[in-house]
């Protein structure tokens, strides 16, 4: 199970260099997919399958499928679209692609290994999460909505429209 983490973490920290270092937005998108699946890989791992799906249902999903719309609404007009053809030409997604692939050969070789146990890995299950959450970590998990719906609110208001005010003398002005 050594080689299987490193293998992992070295898939995750290639492709987290790559977010960094890619100048164009979807071209870093595709590498922070495979970044999130990688971490996944890490969790499930370390007895953690909830985490794991949870990494991917949440962040690898939804996030991620919601940050490539508002990024395809914000290019909108005809001379975009020769743009957005040349994000995806080979070149783009045949990194992330074999990234994945070692990932997803990883994922198998593990599946079929016999399960071994050992004392340093406890499975956690979901039960088990929630009664963790919700009994002695209330208090976290409460501030941490709270946090959460500030933020919330204050992305709301910064981001509405404001409402032009017009001065009385200018109401009636021919413009």
């Amino acid at each position: 199970m050594g080689t299987a983490f490193y293998i992992a973490a070295a898939v995750a920290v290639l492709s987290t260099i790559m977010v960094i270092t890619r100048y164009n937005i979807m071209h870093a998108l595709l590498y922070f997919i495979v970044s999130l699946l990688s971490v996944a890989v890490v969790f499930y791992l370390y007895g953690a399958p909830f985490m794991a799906a949870l990494e991917l249902i949440i962040y690898a999903g939804a996030i991620m499928v919601l940050i490539i719309f508002f990024v395809m609404m914000l290019n909108l007009g005809s001379q975009t679209a020769g743009e957005e053809r040349s994000w995806m030409t080979p070149g783009v997604w045949i990194g992330p692609s074999i990234l994945c692939l070692v990932l997803l050969a990883e994922l198998i070789f593990l599946m079929v290994q016999p399960v071994d146990t050992g004392a340093e890995i406890k499975v956690v299950d979901p039960k088990a999460v929630g009664q963790s959450l919700f009994g002695p970590y209330i208090l976290a998990v409460e501030l941490a909505g709270m946090l959460l719906m500030a933020g919330i609110v204050g992305a709301y208001h910064l981001g509405r429209q404001k409402k032009k005010i017009v001065h009385r003398f200018l109401e009636n002005s021919p413009s």
